[in-house]
């Protein structure tokens, strides 16, 4: 087990910034750094697996887990509940991982009351029309619910003002590299540093 323990990233974007392909790619090239897997009463959608993308359960499941107090977050959005599990998050953090909550603004302000030591970063699309396209070349959606996420994508993006970090997804490529100097920066703090390399600082001032 590693004696670093990890931070808690929350990252936050509205429905077809690239919130999701950044983060994949960014676990993808890093060891090192988890992806929190939310409950939610939504049903699966097509490609998605119970458990990878969502533990997915019913709203009876749901409510008797915030019954017993086991989300960190809790939140519901277009209809549907979601919740990141308290337990598991504290377990992957003390395991020395780095882990990321995909959530909104609510669950933000949930997350950083209660762990105020965590990282807050929010992606934006360079336009709204290039929002609209994106929502609009997944072909998931009628036209009345893209203009519902594009009514949803405004007040969310609002809320940008009350996160630490602001990535700007015009170029995938830029916007990446971008996410993970926000990583490399944090993991190179004195205090993560101190506890990395703590038999090589011992020797060096002995």
């Amino acid at each position: 087990m590693s004696l670093t323990t990890g931070t808690l990233y929350i990252i936050s974007a509205p429905s077809g910034a690239g919130k999701t392909s950044l983060v994949k790619a960014l676990i993808d090239s890093e060891a090192m750094i988890r992806v929190s897997v939310s409950h939610t009463t939504r049903a699966m959608r097509p490609g998605e697996t119970d458990g990878v993308n969502y533990h997915f359960v019913d709203r009876e499941q749901f409510h008797g887990m915030l019954e017993k107090s086991e989300f960190l977050e809790h939140a519901e959005v277009f209809g549907n509940l979601y919740g990141t599990s308290q337990t598991w998050v504290e377990k992957t953090l003390a395991e020395g991982y780095d882990l990321i909550l995909e959530i909104d603004w609510q669950g933000a302000q949930q997350v950083r009351r209660l762990m105020p030591n965590s990282r807050s970063i929010f992606i934006l699309p360079p336009t709204q029309e290039a929002l609209r396209h994106r929502l609009t070349n997944r072909g998931q959606d009628s036209g009345e619910i893209i203009e519902q996420r594009m009514r949803e994508a405004v007040s969310e993006m609002s809320h940008y003002v009350e996160y630490d970090f602001l990535i700007i997804n015009d170029d995938f490529a830029h916007a990446l590299s971008d996410l993970k100097a926000i990583f490399r920066a944090n993991q190179l703090q004195q205090d993560s540093q101190q506890q990395r390399h703590a038999g090589l600082l011992s020797e060096l001032l002995g």
